[in-house]
Parts: C-alpha cells; structure tokens; sequence
C-alpha cells in the first residue's frame, strides 16, 4: 500500500506540470479499467518476435520484454527498428538456444504519465520479465519504482540518471553516464585556458541534471562560468530570440549548451539569426546533440557551422558498415515517407541491448516456465495487481555479467551502466561532423587512440587536429568579446601642435602597449585619439592626466612620467624599464696592437732623441774601424764597450781620450749639448 501511495504521489506532482494532464489521465485510467489500453501495440513486430519462436523440437521457452519509446521521435524510430533487427539477427545465429525474447513494444506520446501507464500495462496484460525504456531520463524515474517492486529490469540504453543506478538495484544503464563526459569538456575549455564561460540548458530534468556535475568539473580547471542561461522547455521563438540578445550583450563569448535535439535545433538557429555564429565566439555542446547530429534537418546544421562537441567513440568495423547498410534499405522501405535514413548512436545501443538481454535469458534457460511467471501475494488493496518475478534476480545478475562484442564496441557494464572507451571530439563542417581528437579518462586530449608506455596525461590544445571556428576562423577565440552595442576603449596619445586630423600613432610606447593588448587572452578593440586642448594647441602631460580622470580617455599611452601627484588621479602601469641608477661610458674600438702598449707613455720627443743616439751609435762604431792590422789581438767586445760609453755619458767630453778616430771625437764633442739639454 506504501508502495502504491508513493507512485500515486509522484503522479499528482506531475499533473500540474501538464497542460492537457487531467484528460490524459482519464482517457488512460477508464481505457485501462475498461480493458481497452489505447496504445500503440505494433502487431506486426509482435508477430514477427514470435514467428522467431521456434526451434526443432519445438520446446521453447518465450520471455515477454516490453519496449517503452516515443515512437515520434527520430530516436524511438531508429530504436524501435535497430531492436527487432536485434532479435532477428541473434537467433538467426543462435538458432538452437531454447529461449526466445518476445517484444512488446508501446508507444508512450512523449509524455511521462504515458509511460507510467504503458507500463502498467505491460505488467497487467502479459508476464514480463524485463523492460527495456524508457526513452527520456525523467520518464525512467517513474518506471524503476515499478520495476523494483515487481523486481523486474528495467533497462534504459538513452535515459542516464546517474542517482537512478545507485539507488535502484534493478536499474541499468546500457550507454554512457552524462557525468563522464563533463570532463572531456571542462579538458576543451582548460586546453585553450578560458577563464569564463557561459551555460545554457533547457529548464527540463535532462537539462539540469547535468549541470551540477558541469559547475564541479569547471570548478576544478579554475574556470567561472560566467553566467547561466535556463531556458524553458515550453519558450517560444520570441522568448529564446529575447534571451540570445541578452546573450549578445556580455563580453563572454563562450558557451556551454546542454539540450536535447528538439530543442538544441531550434537554438541554434535563433542564435545564428541574431549573429552570434560568427567569428570570436565558440560553442561547445553536450553529447544529447552531437549523438543525432546527423539526423537533424539541414537548416538546422548549417546554423551549428563551427560548433565544437563530444560523443561517446563508437569503433568503426565492417560489421557496423554491413549493419548500417541493411539497416538503411529496411528502414526506407518501412517508412517510405521518409527521404533519408542516418544512423544514430543510440540505435546501435538499442541494437547491443537486446543482444545482451537474449543472452542472459539463455543462461537462465535452466529455469522451468513457471518460474517466469509473475507471481502475486493477493494484496486487494493494489488496484494494479502487480506480482513479483521470480526469474528478475537471477535475470538482473547475468546481464550484469554479460560482456560481448557489440555494435557499439565492446559491450561491459561497469556499476550497472555501460563504461565507454573513448569520447569523441568533432567538429561540426558541412553536413556533419569531423573528428577532431578523443578524450580518454587515462591520458586526457589526444590526436588518436595509438598509446605507448611513455604516453601521459595531456591537457593541450596542440593534440587537436585543426578546428573551424564559426565563422569560418581558424582563430582561436580570445573568450572574451566586446558587446554588440559596445564601444572601443579611447585611448588618448600625446601629439605635437597643429596636428591634422589623420595622426600616424608610431613609437616605442605605442609598440610597447600594442603588444600588451595582443597578448591578453581576450581581444579588446580600441582607437587611439590624440588630445588637444580646446584652444587647439596641444595640453601638458598633467592636462592628458585629467582627461583619465575626467573618464573623457579610458587610457594614456606615452612617456609620462610617474609622480607621486599624478598618482593620487589616475592608476599608472607597470614601468616597462627597470629603476636604478645607469652610467654612459664612450665605446672605443678594440685595439689588436697590444703588444706595443709599453711604447704609448713616451713621447715624440724622446723617440727622436733615442734615434739621434742610435745613429751617434752607428757613426762612431764605422769610423772606430781602423785597418785590419790595426785591430788585430783587441777584444772581440773593445768596440762596443766604446760606442756604449761615448753615446750613453751624459759628458762625453771626459771621455773623447778613449776614441781613436778624430772623426769620432768630433762626433762625441757634437754630441754632448744635444745631451745637456736632453
């Protein structure tokens, strides 16, 4: 009875978030009293899962699965015709195994009492083992509380409620948890070191469920964001236009989408028409759009140009080739209205899932067929004559065990929910999406999939193959952007007088700030304006000062120098040159002559002097020389002995007795006032 309370509860809460809930309610609850369900029951396929149901012996064991979708979406479509494509392939290779999965498959109408009623159903009218759906996350909320109490799986390969699978034993997730991929792009944005980010999301249970996951995630790479955008699931054109414009008008330029594809399309064009798909921004989104990007219309990706996403990877293999091909010509000729067919990732789940049910129904087959039937403990005071399973146990504990090569890759539920090799980075071009790098929880952002032992974790922007911005740029977006009604800074120079109307801005400062500017990780656009005074002459640096104050200039660029008065106004940078105290010395030329460094303190004086000796010197050696005759038996060194001491005595006179020669001592006598005056 407590159990009935609490699923009545959770009904009535859901009742005033719908407009037409009261007589959807009704339509449903006096359908099911009077044993008429209105569902979609699609015959058809019913037919063709028990058609399958035969084998050589003719013992089989059926096993009801009932299949919960929006068949009017482009998901519950694929899905719907991936799964019966499931059981058609796996038992036309496993022709002798004894059991057989029979597919009940309804049609919920997009809405949540839907399928709470489209579940009851199933339970009422047919012995259910497992429930595969629903489609939505806050559709799945109601369903687990069913299927515990019926003890029943109940798994889901699109909705992922991360609470859900740790709460609910009987819940089981066959895709990736939203929460993995929050950090793949809080890798994007660290990678290209934005500081500040904006988050859009749809006011729905997918679109806020993620969002505290992306706040964590954001937090841990020191990024703000900035602003977050929630939008209503019932907004009109007008109201999202409204909020883009609002959008337009801050200076991050940013963006976190997280929505789903019926909503993100319509987006997306808004944001294209109010122009903020052009150049210095940048989009990245979620996998909820990235997942069917294909298969949105045309207008709608061409409005998503330069949008950056990820996605769980998904392998590629000729098995997957063949499916797709097969897939495509079966679903065009079941559905002749439609013009064109694109597989979805969540087809290919769809596919696996049923993959992995069969295959732990097999390995209960030991189980007689009444131990599949739903047992009930006579309870009348449970209007919904819901029994227990007693085969659910022991079906939960072998899908959790199954592991195979799917579709999708390999197929292994890690804590109850499939565990994905990769996330996969695309950039939206032309009709779809091109790979640009993976994120792998293990060694972060990188180009492919090709590790070695020396691979390590990577956070750079330089993995990534080259990007498209929108816009068609190949710049990377500064992250910050001037509003569309914004203005350019002034930034007021200091010119001569009488200056014309066109000023050529140049200098060192002027460089000096340019380079400033450029190198901020966001671009500010600004004009230099000379200033002049009103007389038309040109002001002091004191008059330029004012003008920052008087907030007519946002910025000075010159020589100006910093005083303490002039800093009482205004906020001076950094000096770009060091403080201290310098010298300026003269540069001379190197000089090779080293050598004779020791001839440089005598003077010209002496050298002429020291000549006249040497010569002296020479003269009085060559008139010493007599005959040969006459030097015979002298000392080799007589000679030298006199020239040293009649050219180097300051008075020679004493000393002319010791030449020989006349001419010699007329030399010497010549000599000695050359050498007084010396």
């Amino acid at each position: 009875m407590g159990w009935t309370v609490g699923v009545l509860d959770k009904w009535a809460g859901l009742y005033t978030k719908l407009h037409d809930g009261l007589d959807y309610i009704q339509n449903y609850m006096f359908g099911s009293v009077l044993g008429v369900p209105k569902f979609s029951k699609l015959q058809p396929n019913t037919q063709t899962s028990l058609q399958l149901a035969k084998s050589q012996d003719g013992i089989l064991t059926l096993i009801d699965v009932g299949v919960i979708l929006d068949l009017d979406t482009w998901v519950g479509k694929v899905s719907n015709s991936c799964m019966f494509m499931a059981i058609s392939d796996f038992y036309d290779i496993h022709a002798d195994y004894k059991t057989r999965l029979v597919l009940r498959t309804r049609d919920s109408k997009s809405e949540v009492v839907g399928v709470v009623f489209a579940a009851m159903d199933l339970l009422q009218n047919y012995e259910m083992q497992m429930i595969i759906g629903p489609q939505k996350s806050a559709q799945t909320e109601f369903i687990v509380d069913i299927g515990e109490k019926a003890q029943i799986p109940v798994v889901s390969f699109s909705a992922t409620i991360p609470s859900l699978y740790s709460r609910i034993p009987y819940f089981i997730q066959t895709t990736p948890d939203d929460h993995t991929q929050v950090i793949a792009i809080a890798s994007i944005v660290q990678a290209y070191r934005w500081r500040k980010v904006i988050l859009i999301h749809e006011d729905t249970d997918y679109g806020n469920r993620l969002v505290p996951h992306l706040i964590d995630a954001f937090q841990d790479i020191n990024t703000n964001i900035a602003y977050r955008s929630i939008i209503s699931a019932f907004a009109t054109d007008e109201q999202i236009f409204e909020e883009l414009q609002k959008l337009a008008m801050m200076q991050t330029s940013i963006f976190i989408v997280h929505m789903s594809e019926s909503f993100g399309g319509q987006f997306f064009l808004k944001a294209k028409q109010v122009g903020m798909m052009s150049e210095g921004y940048a989009w990245i989104v979620t996998n909820g759009l990235m997942n069917v990007l294909e298969s949105l219309e045309p207008t709608v990706i061409n409005s998503m140009q330069g949008v950056v996403g990820v996605k769980p990877y998904i392998p590629n293999s000729q098995k997957l080739s063949n499916f797709i091909t097969r897939w495509k010509r079966k679903f065009l000729e079941d559905n002749p209205e439609n013009e064109k067919a694109e597989m979805i990732d969540f087809g290919l789940w769809a596919y696996d899932t049923v993959w992995a049910l069969a295959m732990a129904a097999e390995r209960v087959g030991n189980l007689t067929s009444s131990s599949y039937k739903l047992k009930t403990d006579g309870n009348a005071t449970d209007p919904f004559g819901i029994g227990v399973s007693q085969a659910g146990p022991k079906l939960l504990e072998e899908i959790l065990k199954t592991e195979f090569e799917g579709l999708s890759g390999k197929f292994q539920l890690v804590n109850r929910q499939l565990e994905p090799l990769a996330f996969q980075i695309l950039n939206v071009i032309g009709e779809g999406g091109r790979e640009i790098g993976f994120w792998t929880s293990q060694y972060g952002i990188s180009r492919d999939l090709n590790f070695s032992s020396e691979s390590i974790y990577s956070t750079s922007a330089d993995q990534f193959r080259g990007i498209v911005w929108p816009g068609e740029s190949t710049t990377v977006p500064k992250g910050w952007v001037i509003p569309i009604n914004g203005k350019k800074l002034k930034i007021g120079v200091p010119v001569q007088d009488e200056f014309s109307e066109l000023v050529n801005v140049s200098g060192y400062c002027i460089d000096v700030f340019k380079s400033a500017m450029a190198s901020l990780p966001y671009s500010i656009p600004y004009e230099f304006v000379p200033f002049q005074r009103d007389d038309g002459q040109s002001g002091s640096y004191n008059d330029l000062i004012d003008q920052v104050y008087l907030q007519k200039f946002d910025a000075v660029v010159g020589d100006i120098t910093i005083t303490a008065n002039r800093s009482l106004y205004v906020d001076f940078a950094f000096p770009y040159t060091d403080g201290g105290l310098w010298m300026i010395v003269p540069l001379k030329k190197h000089d090779e002559s080293g050598r004779w460094i020791f001839l440089h303190p005598l003077s010209k004086d002496f050298g002429i002097c020291m000549a006249a000796f040497i010569v002296t010197a020479f003269c009085v050696w060559f008139l010493e020389q007599g005959p040969p005759d006459v030097n015979r038996g002298a000392l080799p060194y007589d000679p030298l002995r006199k020239i040293v001491y009649l050219t180097s005595e300051i008075i020679p006179l004493t000393y002319r007795k010791m030449a020989s020669s006349i001419l010699s001592k007329l030399m010497v006598t010549a000599k000695a006032p050359l050498s007084s005056i010396y």
